[in-house]
């Protein structure tokens, strides 16, 4: 009996022991690298959610490759909403610093996205609350880059930068140099 308490307290010690270990570097981790997010909503429909009513798609959001705030045109990032900080929208990214767009709503037709910045758009127009309600979006308020579905099976795929084919840009800073 004697022997089964003392293993029974060697093996609680060592789980409490890994506990405390894992935690940190599981928490750093996420904070790091990257993590998993639940998208809702019918904002980037067809693409994610495609069928209405079904499950909610999961994305892997990648911390790593946005640590420098570089996207590119059609990367789908997820940012703290400039309307509720508590809250963090998925969309896709139009324009980057520098970029002339046509706006589909904002109060000015045509934007020119301001250094610093980036414009991002949900794929269906009229169901997204984006840049064409609030303009365009402070690098500081990304968080990360979706670069996989990973839910659910049937979806599983690597995300790659594409934009729709109604939003082209119109101009970019690079063109005229």
């Amino acid at each position: 009996m004697a022997q089964q308490t003392s293993a029974w307290r060697r093996y609680m010690q060592a789980f409490i022991s890994g506990f405390f270990v894992a935690v940190p570097v599981t928490v750093t981790l996420l904070d790091k690298l990257a993590y998993v997010a639940r998208v809702e909503g019918a904002s980037m429909q067809p693409f994610l959610n495609p069928d209405v009513g079904a499950q909610c798609d999961v994305v892997l959001l990648n911390r790593w490759s946005v640590k420098n705030y570089h996207v590119q045109r059609g990367d789908i990032v997820s940012v703290v909403s400039p309307r509720n900080p508590k809250q963090k929208i998925i969309k896709r990214v139009i324009g980057l610093e520098g970029d002339f767009i046509r706006t589909l709503g904002y109060k000015n037709q045509y934007v020119r996205v301001p250094d610093g910045h980036f414009w991002i758009e949900g794929d269906h127009h009229g169901h997204s609350l984006d840049s064409n309600s609030f303009g365009p979006v402070s690098v500081g308020l990304l968080h990360g880059r979706a670069s996989h579905i990973i839910w659910p099976p049937n979806r599983w795929q690597h995300i790659k930068p594409s934009l729709l084919p109604n939003r082209e840009l119109l101009y970019t800073e690079e063109d005229g140099e």
